[in-house]
């Protein structure tokens, strides 16, 4: 049978789209086809998965029919991302398919698709043209509906959403779920999780009616107990990424501990000279030998299988951040215990193991000789917060310091009915005072948060919008795992000027009481100080409450809780407020410490200059009263 030319060419392509795809995995399909695009990768142009080797066994994994599930506990700056718009891509070009990827926010979905997937569905030659531009209105075979967060491709779909969109997360049958950073996933998307479970447990369920479904989900990890990602990864055979070392070929799991480097004959660190300590031999593994030692590595399940693929990598691994860089991010992070936790979580892609419960017997040792007439020397900033209770104002004075040491000065308790203004006025004698510091210097407050909660919520806001000028705040706390400490925008009051700021108050309570358990030395960034007036009572009070882990709808919640019924908590709450109203100031209290210090040495120098002045003076009167001409 004899075909023309133009029939030849039709059962061509006809033969194409009915053959079966070619037999690729992954990081196969990556290495032959994706291109990274200038605007997302510093590497731009053709992928290369020996550029970072452990990526190949995270992603054929979802080609090995025995994986159900893939959970990846890792660090920042693996390659998380480029990996998953390397199985969005695979799919869509290799095995059409309804696909789902959830990030923790709608705007970070929104972002993912503009910053990450919009420039490799143009850049990838095998992708272009799949899916129509979301601006027209209906493409050339009638499809319609194409959208930032939905993208139609012959055969399939890809949806992208936020984690907080219960309607869409029940919308559709799914047989590819990616999960991106299920740690930041909130607790809560509504009535539909109150009865099917948690973002991940509802989203699953999505791919019942597929047999070939997978399952493909990473996080950066967060708190010991708590974290999803950890949970689930304890739930896999847990795999690690076994590389030899280049001396003594001995085959290990690269650990923190093993980092070093050298110190000065003075002490001082010297991380740009970091090195990894091999565990058999000693011998000093250099950044040049990394390479070469991931491409002869390979991962190695640490718990039986059983249909749940587990993976743990993190910096050390990454070809795009040296051990110096480590070492110098580590010898900083330190010096907080804030910043040492994000250390622990996005470098090392380890869990954060919390401090244990304050006791108040153990803080009096803290206490000093100082109060509000002869404040320390090492304050740069004074804040206050006030909360605001029935019958009284509960007052307490701050001073922060270098590294945000931070020092107890005062309580004052305002009583009287706070609906009355002379309640308000003894609180403006308060902040418009000018506090004397021991070096000499005078201090004004210069931020003051007052809790607008309780029965009194007009007047705060009242009292505060007259005072916005003085920085003069009126907020409230919300509760929860993860919030802002102070917030980048006041929430504006209906049919009124005021402005409430929102603040973390749970962040800020897991600032005090890891500072008051972590660090224990005076002159250490973040060390808390107590004046004189700090009794068992008080103290008592600042650690009133504590943490509890509650499972809910599926997951494991922080909450902070009294210890005990009718305690008053004010210590504690002033400290959050006049945490917060240093936020707000946002002031760089190390270039103070290093003005103050200038401008010290600059009056000694004056000082020894007067006798050296006089003295000169008096032998010119010597010189003219011997009659020597000079």
């Amino acid at each position: 049978m004899k075909f023309r030319n133009s029939d030849q060419s039709y059962l061509t392509h006809l033969a194409r789209m009915v053959a079966p795809p070619p037999e690729l995995s992954v990081s196969q399909w990556a290495d032959r086809y994706r291109k990274l695009s200038s605007e997302s990768s510093a590497e731009p142009g053709q992928w290369d998965t020996d550029r970072a080797p452990y990526q190949r066994g995270i992603m054929d994994a979802v080609n090995d029919p025995s994986v159900l599930e893939i959970w990846v506990k890792k660090s920042a700056q693996i390659g998380w991302t480029e990996i998953l718009g390397n199985v969005a891509g695979y799919y869509m070009h290799q095995d059409p398919s309804p696909m789902l990827l959830i990030q923790p926010t709608g705007g970070m979905a929104d972002a993912w698709s503009k910053d990450r997937l919009g420039p490799m569905l143009r850049d990838t030659p095998v992708l272009r043209g799949k899916v129509k531009d979301e601006r027209t209105r209906k493409s050339d075979r009638g499809e319609r509906g194409n959208t930032i967060k939905h993208k139609r491709f012959p055969g399939g779909s890809l949806s992208i959403i936020g984690s907080n969109s219960p309607a869409a997360l029940a919308s559709r049958p799914i047989r590819i779920i990616l999960f991106d950073e299920i740690d930041r996933y909130p607790v809560n998307v509504g009535k539909l999780a109150q009865r099917e479970g948690n973002v991940v447990s509802l989203a699953k369920k999505r791919t019942t009616t597929f047999w070939n479904r997978k399952i493909l989900g990473g996080s950066t990890p967060t708190i010991e107990g708590i974290s999803e990602i950890d949970m689930r990864y304890l739930n896999s055979d847990q795999r690690k990424f076994f590389v030899p070392c280049p001396f003594c070929k001995k085959a290990q799991f690269l650990v923190w501990s093993n980092v070093k480097w050298d110190r000065a004959k003075d002490g001082a660190h010297l991380p740009e000279t970091a090195y990894y300590m091999c565990v058999k031999c000693g011998e000093r593994i250099q950044e040049k030998h990394k390479l070469s030692m991931l491409r002869s590595g390979e991962w190695r399940s640490t718990a039986p299988f059983t249909g749940i693929a587990g993976f743990h990598i993190w910096e050390a691994y990454s070809p795009w951040v040296s051990y110096a860089q480590m070492a110098k991010l580590f010898l900083t992070a330190r010096q907080k215990p804030e910043d040492f936790q994000t250390f622990i979580n996005t470098s090392l892609g380890e869990t954060w193991r919390e401090g244990t419960a304050i006791d108040p017997k153990s803080l009096p040792g803290r206490v000093e000789l100082y109060d509000q007439t002869n404040i320390p020397g090492g304050v740069l900033l004074l804040t206050m917060g006030v909360d605001t209770q029935d019958d009284r104002l509960h007052v307490e004075l701050w001073g922060w310091g270098k590294g945000e040491e931070n020092w107890q000065i005062a309580q004052f308790v305002i009583r009287g009915d706070p609906s009355q203004p002379e309640v308000w006025k003894d609180l403006d004698r308060l902040i418009s005072t000018k506090w004397p510091i021991e070096d000499g210097r005078r201090l004004y407050v210069e931020g003051v948060c007052v809790d607008s909660g309780g029965h009194h919520t007009q007047t705060v806001y009242n009292y505060c919008l007259r005072r916005k000028k003085y920085r003069v705040f009126a907020t409230k706390g919300s509760a929860g795992t993860g919030r802002l400490a102070w917030p980048k925008h006041p929430s504006q009051i209906k049919e009124s000027q005021a402005e409430v700021f929102v603040i973390g108050v749970d962040t800020i309570k897991d600032v005090l009481f890891t500072r008051l358990t972590k660090v224990t030395e005076a002159g250490n960034p973040g060390y808390t100080h107590f004046s004189a007036g700090c009794d068992e009572r008080y103290f008592k009070q600042l650690t009133g409450e504590v943490v509890v882990v509650k499972y809910i709808q599926g997951k494991h919640v922080r909450y902070w809780v009294p210890k005990a019924k009718n305690v008053p908590l004010e210590p504690l709450d002033c400290w959050v407020y006049a945490f917060a109203a240093k936020e707000a100031r946002a002031a760089d209290l190390d270039a103070r410490e290093a003005a103050r210090i200038a401008n010290v040495e600059k009056k000694t120098e004056e000082h020894q200059q007067i006798p050296l002045v006089g003295m000169v003076q008096a032998k010119r009167r010597m010189v003219r009263n011997s009659g020597v001409r000079l």
